[in-house]
């Protein structure tokens, strides 16, 4: 089904229009996490607001036709691109006072800690059971390194869940150029990074984490093993624990 996306300058933080409603990005507006996030009726906006997070844009109207934002080259890097292309303008400024305390939230081996801080950012992916079994990739500086290191980084899956998955209606329009495929001992098709599948959880991440409307440059995150479920949970409280003034 094709998908018709544009991005408009705006001056009311980020929102998305599906053609009939106006959702603003925001944790209490994510409907569902299962396998990406959902926000109102629309799927899979954790690649946008990524690409939006490591432009530091913090005002935008996003219209969607279609229901769901296009899986382009199964990154943001396609995102950053276009923002990058049509250039910026400062619409005043924006003051962020927090978080007010450490923000934890976990399940079971999961976690993501966040804290006030200047952009240092670590993940760690751990899978005993399989390859590649335990990946960790740091960031100093989370802004700086966005669009060479992060945005590139595809969307990934391993080989053997692969008919589950495209009997679940996921991943309709994507390629193997498009997502990353873990075997039982490499990569079944060429990675764009030695640590591909770590540095696109931490895309992830830092798609659903601004939604709580934190700049990522202010934050240190540190994470392991997380999902969406567990990031849009840290956004919800992270919100609940900064003022935003604009």
């Amino acid at each position: 089904m094709p998908v018709h996306l544009r991005l408009a300058p705006a001056r009311e933080g980020i929102r998305f229009f599906d053609g009939q409603s106006w959702v603003k990005a925001a944790p209490e507006n994510v409907t569902d996490t299962i396998r990406s996030t959902r926000l109102g009726e629309i799927g899979t906006v954790e690649h946008l607001m990524s690409a939006l997070a490591g432009c530091e844009i913090t005002d935008l109207d996003v219209l969607v036709d279609g229901g769901e934002l296009p899986a382009l080259d199964g990154a943001a890097q396609t995102y950053v691109a276009q923002i990058m292309a049509a250039g910026f303008e400062s619409v005043g400024s924006l003051e962020v006072t927090g978080p007010f305390a450490r923000v934890f939230t976990h399940e079971s081996e999961s976690s993501v800690a966040v804290a006030k801080g200047a952009g240092h950012w670590t993940y760690r992916f751990v899978n005993e059971a399989r390859w590649p079994f335990r990946q960790e990739v740091e960031f100093l500086d989370i802004v700086s390194a966005y669009a060479a290191e992060i945005a590139p980084a595809r969307t990934w899956g391993f080989e053997s869940e692969l008919p589950a998955i495209k009997a679940a209606g996921l991943a309709q329009g994507l390629s193997m150029d498009q997502a990353l495929v873990l075997g039982s001992d490499g990569y079944v098709n060429e990675a764009r990074f030695p640590d591909e599948p770590t540095r696109h959880k931490v895309l992830d991440l830092i798609g659903d984490l601004y939604l709580s409307g934190v700049p990522i440059r202010a934050l240190s995150v540190v994470a392991e093993r997380s999902g969406h479920k567990l990031n849009v949970e840290a956004a919800a409280k992270l919100a609940a624990s900064v003022s935003v003034l604009r």
